[in-house]
């Protein structure tokens, strides 16, 4: 009975990891071998709720990815500038197909964070400017909806105000020398 017991909660465990997000990375689990059961993809922090918030980070997160936006976005450009100088080759094809794919993960990436932590968590209802921190954390997913739509620098730079705002809109204060790329 014991056996059965374990196996079962085993198995809802497993169920649950498989709809938890924690990381952002694959789960893996040692006991199953069966390549046909799909992998699930587990994403940043947790709906738990465990009580460990870390905003700072999470800000930071979300401009580190910026910055991948933008550079994915120049490295874009280089390539379709170049194409009437150069013809394009299977690894040039292949190597901007990496840059497109890169923009797209890392707004998704923003959009669940705002989503999944700000959103869901971290944002409250009773708090005195709530519409205010629902609106700015709604510009900054259409920014970055709009950085997956478009391979113009300036929808990062709008990504970057509209990450910036959500801070001032969450924290109440100016972001600090750290979340405008200086070191600290």
């Amino acid at each position: 009975m014991k056996t059965t017991l374990m196996t079962f909660s085993f198995t809802l465990f497993l169920a649950a990891l498989a709809t938890t997000s924690i990381a952002n990375e694959p789960f893996h689990s040692p006991t199953v071998t069966n390549k046909a059961v799909p992998t699930p993809t587990v994403r940043r922090h947790c709906e738990v709720p465990c009580g460990i918030y870390t905003d700072q980070l999470r800000f930071e997160q979300m401009l580190e990815d910026t910055a991948t936006i933008a550079k994915a976005i120049t490295n874009i450009n280089e390539f379709a500038d170049g194409l009437g100088a150069n013809p394009a080759t299977g690894k040039s094809i292949n190597q901007v197909t990496r840059w497109v794919s890169t923009k797209e993960n890392h707004a998704t990436n923003i959009q669940h964070i705002v989503s999944q932590y700000f959103l869901t968590q971290r944002i409250k209802s009773d708090h005195k400017d709530y519409t205010g921190q629902l609106a700015t954390a709604h510009r900054v997913m259409v920014a970055a909806m709009k950085c997956k739509q478009d391979a113009d620098a300036a929808t990062a730079e709008t990504l970057k105000k509209a990450i910036l705002d959500l801070y001032r809109a969450y924290e109440g204060k100016e972001p600090g020398a750290e979340l405008h790329g200086e070191k600290k």
